[in-house]
């Protein structure tokens, strides 16, 4: 006959002299804390310490030459802020960054909701098609703007070339370095920003694969049986996507909305590969490069980011009060 032995207890659970012993919640929370505990140190280096860094930088005048003076008991002022609220040509690059970022957002948006209505149905070499539209999203961001500025060249590029060819262009067009463009619309001369636009477009076509992944997965999941039943009372394609489908993506597009905006509302590389901030294209992001690079402003440079946050913050804000609650309520 074997005797049973009872396990003895670890030493963090014996109770120590004078101590009361650690209750199995206590324990359960401390355990959570030594798991948690690298990652909230990650987010604490990575994150939370630069951000620290950035608003006491932007309220410094903190130059690259005295840059090791910086510090938390440095002279603060508003200086830096009133330098950039007063620069001139801030408040312009302000409004291209929200005319760039709204254009962008919902071009991308429309063109991920086109592909994915067209490649929700089965058909032979879906999955193929499915994986060649992410290829703008998945390629490097060089390769891709070199291509475009080669297809855009007004010397050489294929765009020109066919435009002269079957459109009947009398002159190549500088998509990338003409700030406007006379069009002649119904006998009404309109000056577009040709440079902008085309960042525009360039941002859009980049980055409808994101949403077209978002959009398709929720088409997946809508039931079939309310398209069919539609169908069967005689209601036509659009009124199938406008009653059915677009309400079932409404959440999703909201949320893509939210996304795509700060994404693209602090963008620096595609616009500075394209044009380098050129012929109207400057952009909050691109000023802040500058003032880094030319100006070697570190303080000034500091300002603009926190104002280009401020302004998300004000986004963020306005979505949770407004679209978030609507967004869970449809869930």
């Amino acid at each position: 006959m074997s005797l049973a032995t009872e396990t003895p207890p670890r030493p963090e659970e014996r109770p120590q002299p004078g101590k009361k012993p650690l209750t199995a919640r206590q324990r359960e929370n401390r355990a959570g804390l030594a798991y948690l505990s690298p990652t909230l140190i990650v987010v604490l280096v990575v994150v939370v310490l630069p951000i620290i860094w950035t608003v006491m930088l932007a309220f410094q005048r903190i130059r690259l030459i005295n840059l090791r003076r910086a510090g938390v008991f440095g002279e603060y002022s508003m200086t830096n802020l009133e330098t950039v609220l007063t620069s001139p040509g801030f408040w312009s690059s302000l409004w291209t960054t929200v005319v760039y970022t709204v254009g962008s957002t919902f071009g991308s948006i429309v063109l991920g909701l086109i592909a994915a209505l067209a490649l929700r149905a089965p058909f032979r070499g879906r999955t193929l098609v499915r994986a060649s539209v992410l290829l703008p999203y998945v390629a490097p961001v060089v390769a891709v703007t070199f291509v475009w500025n080669v297809l855009l060249s007004p010397q050489f590029g294929l765009a020109n070339d066919w435009g002269m060819r079957f459109l009947g262009w009398d002159r190549p067009i500088a998509f990338l370095s003409q700030r406007e463009y006379a069009l002649n619309l119904l006998g009404w001369q309109v000056d577009i920003p040709l440079a902008l636009l085309t960042v525009i477009m360039f941002e859009a076509w980049r980055y409808f694969p994101f949403a077209f992944l978002f959009l398709l997965a929720r088409l997946q999941a809508v039931p079939h049986d309310l398209e069919e039943a539609a169908r069967v009372d005689g209601a036509a394609p659009t009124q199938v996507f406008r009653h059915i489908l677009l309400p079932q993506l409404s959440a999703v597009i909201a949320l893509l909305c939210v996304l795509r905006f700060i994404m693209t509302f602090n963008k620096f590389d595609d616009v500075y590969l394209l044009t380098g901030g050129g012929a109207g294209t400057e952009v909050v992001s691109v000023r802040v490069y500058e003032f880094l690079t030319a100006r070697f402003d570190v303080g000034a440079a500091a300002a603009q980011a926190l104002v280009l946050a401020l302004g998300l913050v004000v986004l963020l804000a306005i979505y949770m009060r407004f679209l978030a609650p609507r967004v869970e309520g449809e869930d």
